[in-house]
């Protein structure tokens, strides 16, 4: 299989700021793991949230302050991350490019709830 991102459609994320979604690989076309790229615009962010499966997510361009359990830090382009199932996690977006990050999660059931902000992010 091989296909364009730019064939692909994007869909706006109703829980963030500016955010949005393409499934490059679903859990319908491989048997292990689905890849997505996400994309928040400069200025947006992500709210607080858990999901029941790990990712691992490569950044493609931008900068975010991202909020992992009890860790923040500050990801740029070319860093890798990874979130075990379970952890919290929110981004803010910073600088004046839009934050873009491939995510590929296992093809299992995943659960996402919103967790109260707790941690001083625009989420």
């Amino acid at each position: 299989m091989i296909k364009s991102v730019k064939n692909i459609e994007s869909t706006p994320l109703t829980a963030g700021v500016g955010a949005s979604m393409q499934m490059l690989i679903s859990p319908n076309e491989a048997p292990h793991f689905a890849m997505r790229k996400f994309v928040i615009k400069k200025g947006g962010s992500m709210p607080l949230h858990t999901n029941s499966v790990e990712h691992e997510q490569y950044v493609l361009a931008g900068s975010a302050k991202v909020f992992i359990g009890e860790h923040e830090m500050m990801v740029h382009k070319d860093d890798v991350l990874f979130i075990p199932a379970g952890i919290a996690h929110a981004y803010d977006v910073l600088g004046d490019e839009d934050y873009e990050f491939l995510c590929l999660v296992p093809n299992q059931d995943d659960k996402i709830e919103m967790v109260k902000n707790s941690c001083g992010c625009s989420c």
